[in-house]
């Protein structure tokens, strides 16, 4: 890439596109292009098409996706496999089909089989069952990877895939019905320790720029503290507290979104498919099967949820009660990466979660 190519970002607004963008704005790339969902519905194919056509990206970040914790993946199944699938399907078609340079397609580490080993290579896509909870979503990321992988063996296309890790930063889903892990337990500590304040300015502020199932900061004080009720922020005792799925123990990493950012626009800048086969072929001494190109972001450290919500806790000065509800799933124990392979092409992190948590909880509070 060079600073005039023309560069679309799918999916420039969420937490993982906005990084992206703000990463290629900050080292002097000036021909970004991206649309809203309300200007461009990627999951309409005939749309798509004609944006390609009409805007004809060289490098496309495709960052677009249908996202969410451990609830939403579980009920929404079925909207997350169509709609992941077809976001993709028609983005990795189109820049074939109208001659883009070159493709980063973005997954995530639920690719990988629930009892994988630790930490997680790339060799270890489709080894074994994956989680439930999540198992459509993690086939539609799957077959993005395979779609990127297929393409360029047969049409000669320069698509590469990465898998982040569990992210959190700026424009993060704090909607604590479909939100990850870590930003809902922020928002739902955050708006305990408002309670416990009987910062009642904090609260509606909170809730008018996110409701919470309808409920905003008009709504009657009787009304918020029966939605804060339901979210697990307010207890039968009529006190605050944070209640939190699950038993605490799961262990996780997390990446901030910003460097996750840096390492795809290093990526797109240096590393090429052919690369990636080298890698391959050089691992396993066969240049006949071409498979788990893909590539690894993170941190290679990792926290228990536990741990992470006490962190919290400490960082925003809540004193109440955190309750791990064990009748909740866990969902995968541990989901570590290994990241040699991201390290080998010549990117490491530097932002670990003390640091990155520090950021994040000053982002929200001031955003």
């Amino acid at each position: 890439m060079n600073q005039s190519s023309k560069i679309y970002v799918a999916g420039h607004t969420g937490m993982v596109g906005s990084a992206i963008w703000k990463n290629l704005k900050n080292k002097g790339y000036k021909n970004l292009i991206g649309r809203t969902i309300q200007e461009l519905d990627l999951i309409n194919c005939q749309a798509v098409d004609k944006y390609f056509q009409e805007e004809k990206p060289e490098y496309i970040f495709l960052a677009a996706a249908k996202v969410g914790g451990i609830v939403a993946n579980n009920i929404y199944r079925g909207q997350f496999i169509y709609e992941n699938l077809m976001i993709q399907n028609n983005i990795i078609h189109n820049a074939w089909k109208h001659g883009a340079k070159k493709l980063l397609f973005l997954g995530s580490t639920c690719i990988y089989p629930k009892e994988a080993p630790q930490p997680i290579k790339e060799d270890y896509l489709l080894s074994s069952p994956l989680e439930f909870t999540n198992e459509p979503y993690a086939i539609a990321k799957i077959a993005g990877i395979k779609m990127c992988e297929s393409y360029n063996l047969q049409y000669n296309t320069n698509f590469i895939s990465v898998m982040p890790t569990n992210l959190y930063g700026p424009n993060d889903n704090f909607q604590l019905d479909n939100s990850h892990v870590l930003p809902a337990l922020l928002r739902k500590i955050y708006l305990a320790k408002c309670l416990e304040d009987k910062n009642w300015s904090a609260i509606k502020n909170d809730l008018n720029k996110r409701p919470l199932k309808n409920v905003s900061g008009k709504d009657a004080i009787s009304s918020i503290l029966n939605v804060l009720k339901e979210v697990g922020v307010f207890n039968e005792k009529q006190k605050p507290s944070v209640e939190i799925w699950g038993s605490g123990k799961p262990m996780r990493e997390f990446l901030w979104s910003e460097e996750m950012a840096d390492a795809c626009v290093f990526l797109m800048e240096n590393v090429d498919f052919i690369d990636l086969i080298k890698i391959q072929s050089k691992k396993t001494g066969t240049k006949n099967e071409i498979r788990n190109s893909h590539i690894n972001i993170g941190t290679g450290k990792e926290i228990s949820i536990k741990d992470l919500a006490f962190l919290i806790k400490m960082r925003i000065g809540f004193k109440g009660e955190l309750i791990f509800n064990t009748n909740k799933p866990d969902g995968t124990m541990r989901k570590l990466t290994d990241v040699s392979k991201l390290n080998s092409l010549g990117w490491h992190h530097k932002i670990d979660i003390n640091e990155g948590l520090n950021k994040f909880i000053d982002w929200y509070v001031n955003s």
